[in-house]
């Protein structure tokens, strides 16, 4: 994917991306779709991702009530729907 903020983004994000925080949440997000690879549920390029109802952040963990596979575009999008959840005050 190509960072469209310049080398000052780019170096911002790869700096962020290797903090042990994020490393640990990716994994877990990883975790979570081989989970759902392995039950069936989902499968390599099906266009859906793999949900966690609780959010990692606020306290959710990888367990198959916590897990559902939806399409990309509908868990991608949720920002636009709950803009409080991060802060976002642009509506």
């Amino acid at each position: 994917m190509a960072n469209k903020g310049g080398p000052k983004k780019a170096a911002y994000d790869k700096a962020y991306e290797s903090t042990p925080a994020h490393i640990k949440e990716r994994e877990e997000r990883n975790k979570a779709r081989a989970t759902m690879i392995k039950e069936g549920r989902a499968k390599k390029g099906d266009g859906t991702d793999v949900d966690h109802k609780k959010m990692l952040d606020a306290g959710g963990k990888n367990v198959a009530k916590n897990l559902r596979v939806i399409p990309a575009e509908k868990n991608r999008g949720w920002r636009d729907d709950h803009p409080k959840v991060y802060g976002d005050k642009k509506k």
